[in-house]
């Protein structure tokens, strides 16, 4: 009998382990953010977990997020392209495209604004709008959660990212901006070059690449930087390869679009755009806000000599006046093959980053 008691005591003990166990909250995901890279500031009210990460991701590439279950947020931000769209202008499910060229989703943890107009402060305030918008996935959030509500996996995952079994739009853009937050690009050949120059320690691995650099290569990021040459460095620099500010580049004489005007109302501001990140610039073609340069030797061309006057011109583009900075052949040869060097083929092929199965 003295057995028998003890033996149920510690089954009552092992079960009361176990349900212990059971809820323990969502775990801490820990960011792997480079050396050579600035601290992410993550919201206080959506700290980075596994599990809300995972449920970002399944959302991401959700298509019942749209009016008609045929297009998820991964539809217009492909993997393959760098997170963006190879297409000029996005097509909503309503066959109505869009007038701006979606802009990619590389290193977002680290911006503090949104959209090419900056309209959003937040990622998490960014992720709503899509989805509401008539001439893009054009559905109701409340709709959204009734589909997801609906799915018993969904409900688990909710409940482990945030202790709630209730799903609402705020915890599903939420998770969604911790999954973008993952979206780190760190793993090209400019960041062995980068790591070189600010005298980063090289693992062995930087140090085979960094061997195979070519003089055409440093050549092209020295002109890249020059202020007699290509004069990219005011707007695309660091490691980011972005400067956080709006620029008018010289696309037009006159504004069909805007563009931060739209949001500010102010006049100074029309005809400018958020500077994107130069990063995988050869996986995101076509270029600028509105797609219109379908190649990288047209982007080039633009800033030799096709720029054009305009009010709000950005005073750092120093020879606007004469039409760009006027590389010959052989310039523009070399400043091509240094931003080949911002590739980043782990990025896109990351299998963390793909649609879950």
């Amino acid at each position: 009998m003295r057995y028998l008691i003890l033996s149920i005591g510690l089954l009552f003990i092992a079960l009361g382990c176990k349900k212990d166990k059971v809820f323990s909250g969502p775990t801490p995901y820990e960011l792997d953010i480079p050396s050579h890279f600035p601290t992410m500031i993550i919201p206080d009210d959506n700290p980075m977990t596994v599990e809300g990460v995972e449920l970002g991701r399944r959302l991401f590439y959700d298509k019942r997020l749209s009016g008609d279950n045929s297009q998820a947020c991964a539809t217009c931000h492909l993997p393959s392209a760098g997170f963006s769209d190879p297409e000029q202008f996005s097509t909503g499910i309503d066959g109505i495209q869009g007038d701006r060229n979606s802009m990619a989703l590389i290193n977002l943890g680290w911006n503090t604004s949104f959209f090419w107009d900056g309209r959003s402060k937040t990622l998490e305030e960014q992720i709503i709008e899509p989805v509401v918008n008539p001439i893009e996935m054009h559905e109701e959030w409340k709709d959204v959660i009734d589909k997801l509500s609906g799915d018993q996996r969904y409900q688990e995952m909710f409940g482990q990212a945030f202790m709630t079994k209730t799903i609402d739009s705020l915890n599903a853009a939420k998770a969604m901006a911790q999954f973008i937050r993952t979206l780190i690009s760190s793993d090209s050949k400019f960041d062995v070059m980068y790591r070189y120059e600010y005298n980063f320690e090289l693992s062995p691995e930087e140090e085979a690449i960094y061997q195979t650099i070519t003089p055409s290569e440093w050549a092209g990021y020295d002109l890249f930087k020059s202020l007699n040459g290509a004069d990219c460095f005011h707007c695309h620099n660091g490691p980011l390869m972005q400067v956080h500010k709006f620029s008018n580049n010289g696309l037009d004489a006159t504004f069909t679009d805007l563009g931060r005007g739209l949001v500010t109302g102010n006049p100074n501001d029309n005809g400018k755009f958020k500077v994107p990140t130069l990063r995988n610039i050869a996986y995101t073609a076509p270029y600028m806000h509105d797609g219109r340069f379908q190649t990288l030797d047209e982007v080039i061309d633009h800033y030799s000599f096709g720029v054009v006057m305009s009010p709000t011109i950005d005073p750092n583009m120093e020879f606007a006046s004469q039409g760009g900075v006027q590389l010959d052949a052989f310039e523009r040869d070399l400043l091509k093959q240094f931003l080949m060097t911002l590739t980043d083929d782990n990025f896109v092929n990351n299998p963390n980053f793909q649609e879950p199965q």
